[in-house]
């Protein structure tokens, strides 16, 4: 397989996954983690998520880092 082919299945699995569990969970689970910042107001609501960022980037480094090196 070539390395084109690789990334790609990685965000297709990648897109399945995050895809179910939207579809049969609450949608903004992942943003109650320690670190992440909601404001939220009488007329709007802000979330910034510093923390589920931080972990979805370690995450995928180390999947693209384990499809890379074969």
């Amino acid at each position: 397989m070539s390395n084109l082919s690789k990334f790609f299945l990685a965000f297709g699995i990648i897109f399945i996954i995050l895809g179910l569990l939207f579809w049969f969970g609450k949608p903004y689970w992942f943003l109650k983690l320690p670190g992440d910042i909601v404001i939220d107001r009488e007329h709007y609501k802000i979330i910034i998520p510093v923390a589920s960022s931080l972990i979805l980037s370690i995450i995928l480094t180390i999947i693209l880092n384990f499809l890379a090196k074969k």
